[in-house]
């Protein structure tokens, strides 16, 4: 038996015998991506001196609070170094930091940054993604374990992915403009076990979640038009379903026997919106001023000005046939949420007709992901319009504004203790009171609009009788107040 099939063979056995994920919030969004964390005395009001436990400066960083073996791990970085930081989850006391030289500088979006993916964490492990180094396996103490080299990648955002846990693997999605993977690391020693190369996916961001079914664990990850279920085991495609948009950054919600993903690839992806461009070769006809077989920027002048650096994946400032030909793909594709139920076992291969139960294609967020609580379904999009859906329908329940929103909404929402948290660019902290399903009043009660005074890009996170956000400028934790 080669080393390889030796390794497979016994994470395969392996993820039968450790849960699939933990309780705690452990990854990016919770148990499992899904944003809800235990009941506890949660607060309702809180900010600066309000209901606040502690407040400890960060340096800067966009990667979301993870809590796991007693420490709260956050990420940032600092001139040419990138620091991975544990903290006292009860004082904000820093228990250790370990720093790693930045080997090179990758210009993002204004929204993103250097330190944006969240880690992956354990009792005795954390596990840390910089875009510009690659993925670093810590001890409990913060002591450098092994180090897997990745990149540079050419994504147009730049990388907004993070690491999850699957048994004793490390699974990174690293979708970018060409070279699209996803890979398992072994947590041990950070060797690669497999590597699956995800050919469609292009501008992607989406971190996946896990599914525990018959055939073994398995991984549901979004990326550009597809939902794609691989094998934890051996990185094989079980089964996918089309029918997302071309841009993925919501993570995933599998909740009983269904799971929503949304995406929102851009205004002209909205239903009533879009445009059908001409063909490569009408476009060549009209504008090949030098008969090359290809379009310079200047050349696709009046055909694609908007799209041409998105659409440019080799990023050589041609558009070629295959470049022409995702484009067509990506204003053929519509922004929304959709219902996907799972592949049962023995099905494989495209699911598209039988498994997607229903969509919603209005009002759907461009980043935070969706939140199921209390037998509702809700969305926050960009500019605070919170929808809420029957799950098993699909039926919109409500839309409405948030109280106090003015600006953009890039956190996902968090839930426990009967409240959900919706935290808006600006540091407005909005306290909802669920929807009850079964009543008549669909009206979305917003309890308080707190002001952290900070903008805010991370999730927050949440433990018992703790709720912890992370500003620009200070991780802070509330705990039971006013």
């Amino acid at each position: 038996m080669t080393m390889r099939l030796a390794t497979l063979f016994a994470l395969a056995a392996l993820v039968t015998s450790i849960p699939a994920w933990s309780e705690e919030w452990d990854r990016f969004r919770g148990p499992n991506g899904t944003g809800i964390g235990p009941d506890g005395d949660l607060p309702v009001v809180f900010g600066p001196d309000r209901a606040e436990v502690f407040r400890t400066p960060l340096p800067p960083g966009h990667s979301s609070p993870i809590l796991a073996g007693g420490r709260v791990h956050v990420t940032a970085f600092a001139e040419d170094e990138f620091l991975t930081i544990a903290l006292d989850p009860e004082t904000g006391a820093e228990l250790w930091r370990a720093v790693a030289k930045r080997e090179r500088v990758t210009e993002v979006d204004s929204r993103n940054n250097a330190a944006s993916p969240s880690v992956a964490a354990t009792d005795d492990g954390v596990y840390a993604f910089f875009p510009d180094l690659g993925l670093i396996g810590y001890d409990e103490e913060g002591r450098e374990a092994w180090r897997q080299p990745l990149g540079p990648f050419d994504n147009y955002y730049g990388m907004g992915a993070s690491p999850i846990l699957a048994g004793d693997a490390v699974v990174l999605v690293l979708d970018q403009n060409l070279g699209s993977e996803i890979v398992a690391f072994d947590r041990a020693s950070g060797d690669v076990l497999w590597r699956t190369a995800r050919p469609e996916a292009t501008s992607g961001h989406s971190t996946p979640v896990l599914r525990e079914t018959a055939d073994g664990l398995e991984i549901l990850a979004p990326g550009s038009f597809l939902l794609t279920a691989y094998d934890v085991a051996d990185g094989d495609a079980r089964w996918w379903v089309r029918g997302l948009p071309w841009e993925m950054k919501s993570t995933p919600l599998l909740e009983g026997d269904l799971v929503y993903v949304n995406g929102y690839g851009a205004p002209l992806n909205q239903p009533g919106n879009q445009i059908t461009p001409p063909t490569f070769a009408e476009a060549l006809e009209a504008s090949d001023a030098n008969g090359d077989g290809a379009l310079a920027r200047d050349e696709a002048a009046g055909h694609s000005d908007f799209w041409f650096d998105v659409i440019d994946l080799g990023s050589n400032g041609l558009l070629e046939a295959s470049d022409w030909a995702y484009y067509e793909a990506v204003l053929s594709s519509q922004n929304g949420i959709l219902a996907i139920r799972p592949g049962a076992p023995g099905e494989a291969g495209d699911l598209t007709e039988p498994n997607t139960v229903w969509s919603y294609r209005r009002s759907v967020p461009q980043l935070p992901s969706p939140l199921l609580y209390g037998g509702v379904l809700y969305m926050v999009n960009d500019g605070g319009i919170v929808t809420a859906l029957d799950p098993t329908t699909g039926r919109r329940l409500s839309q409405a504004r948030l109280r106090g929103a003015v600006d953009a909404y890039y956190a996902s929402p968090v839930a426990a203790d009967g409240k959900i948290y919706f935290v808006s660019e600006l540091g407005l902290a909005a306290v909802v009171r669920p929807l009850d399903p079964g009543e008549e009043s669909r009206e979305l009660e917003v309890l308080e609009v707190n002001t952290l005074g900070e903008a805010v890009y991370a999730t927050p996170a949440i433990a018992p009788s703790r709720l912890y956000i992370r500003t620009v400028e200070h991780l802070y934790a509330f705990g039971p107040g006013e």
